[in-house]
């Protein structure tokens, strides 16, 4: 079943809107990846992709157990696609219409600062839920503010959380639960990633630098990233875009390590482009998973040309963004969303473009595409070896 993909809401630290997003993209812009206020326990100040306050909603009107960062960031998306999505629910019902979220640490750094205020304090404030930190709590946010009534709940696998929606999205759809999901992810900074990932000695010294001989780890980011998915049999939304293909596999080679041939990860591109009925020769673009850890780009490349891919245009924009974790997936998708209906380019890759010897060649793309954009593959790899691959078409291959 093909599914139909709306225009997206997104928010990163490289636009806090699509166009704004995409223009930053085509040309490279790692500004918003920089130094931050974020200091780990060892007294390290990291570089990150935060989000700036002045493009986030007030969102003093929410319930107070809604008041997150997170859930401003998921806010800040929802406000773009907002209008369709009513009419939507207007036209279908509120019991048709279904949340379906991705997240890793949700609310977690509103308990981070309870418990700052507890150590001088002695006591939790009062503005303090547990709630804000569960995991559902971004989905539940959102179908509050649009009186959804539907299925609502968030899907937490690590960095594939969010890619790991579209699969769930598309369920729903094919059981005929629900009329269109909203689909997507969320997650914001907090101490508990960076002291986590530096903890793992996975964290860049700056800017990350995917695919080269010198990367030394991850720039850690911020983002959200929603969609409304439709059946394209019901002609419920106008948009080209769909999701054609998905795969999600699990090698379970380490907790925290790829396997080092990348066989889940292949494994996940080979069951998604199988699903789509596209073939890796057909592919535009692939958006790499490419978090610039020695491991974890090794792998992938490895994958990518046993794939049969090495000649695609590929990028990793983890380098523009930053790793935006559980948001991840829904952010990467929004880049292949807006190349296949913009037609005017890809995400650039930015490195320094210095090749690792011990890594085989793949096309890492830095501008200059000419040919139309027909299929963009998207990699999401997680920790524990949960693995997803989605395929997204301007038009359904199979013709219909």
């Amino acid at each position: 079943m093909t599914v139909t993909l709306s225009e997206p809401g997104a928010v990163c630290a490289l636009g806090h809107n699509c166009e704004t997003l995409w223009r930053a993209a085509l040309a490279g812009d790692q500004a918003g990846l920089k130094a931050s206020a974020f200091v780990t326990n060892d007294g390290t100040s990291l570089f990150a992709g935060s989000v700036a306050d002045s493009v986030l909603p007030v969102i003093d009107s929410l319930p107070e157990a809604m008041r997150t960062r997170n859930n401003q960031l998921a806010v800040a998306a929802l406000k773009q696609i907002e209008q369709p999505l009513q009419a939507l629910i207007q036209k279908v019902g509120s019991d048709r219409v279904a949340v379906v979220l991705g997240t890793s640490t949700s609310g977690i750094a509103s308990g981070e600062e309870a418990l700052a205020h507890d150590e001088t304090e002695g006591g939790l404030p009062g503005s303090f839920y547990y709630s804000m930190q569960e995991m559902l709590a971004p989905a539940e946010c959102i179908a509050t503010l649009m009186g959804i009534t539907g299925p609502v709940y968030s899907i937490s696998t690590a960095c594939s959380s969010s890619a790991r929606t579209f699969m769930s999205a598309r369920s729903l759809l094919r059981l005929g639960v629900v009329d269109a999901v909203v689909v997507g992810g969320v997650d914001s900074l907090c101490q508990l990633t960076l002291n986590g990932f530096k903890a793992l000695e996975s964290t860049s010294a700056g800017r990350c630098n995917p695919f080269s001989a010198n990367r030394d780890g991850i720039t850690i980011g911020e983002a959200a990233g929603l969609f409304i998915a439709t059946r394209a049999e019901d002609k419920l939304q106008s948009s080209a875009v769909t999701l054609t293909g998905a795969c999600a596999t699990s090698d379970a080679h380490h907790m925290s390590a790829p396997h080092p041939q990348g066989r889940g990860a292949l494994g996940a591109m080979q069951g998604a482009l199988a699903d789509a009925g596209v073939t890796a020769e057909q592919l535009s673009y692939i958006n790499l998973h490419g978090t610039a850890t020695p491991l974890n780009d090794q792998m992938e490349a490895y994958a990518v040309n046993e794939l049969g891919a090495a000649k695609v245009p590929a990028s990793s924009t983890k380098a523009l963004t930053g790793h935006t974790l559980g948001a991840a997936g829904a952010i990467e998708a929004v880049f292949c969303w807006l190349a296949l209906a913009k037609q005017n380019g890809l995400p650039k890759h930015v490195w320094d473009g210095v090749k690792d010897s011990e890594m085989v060649d793949i096309n890492l793309y830095e501008g200059g595409l000419a040919h139309a954009i027909e299929h963009c593959l998207s990699n999401s790899f997680a920790f524990g070896g949960n693995n997803v691959s989605l395929v997204f078409s301007r038009r359904n291959p199979h013709g219909a």
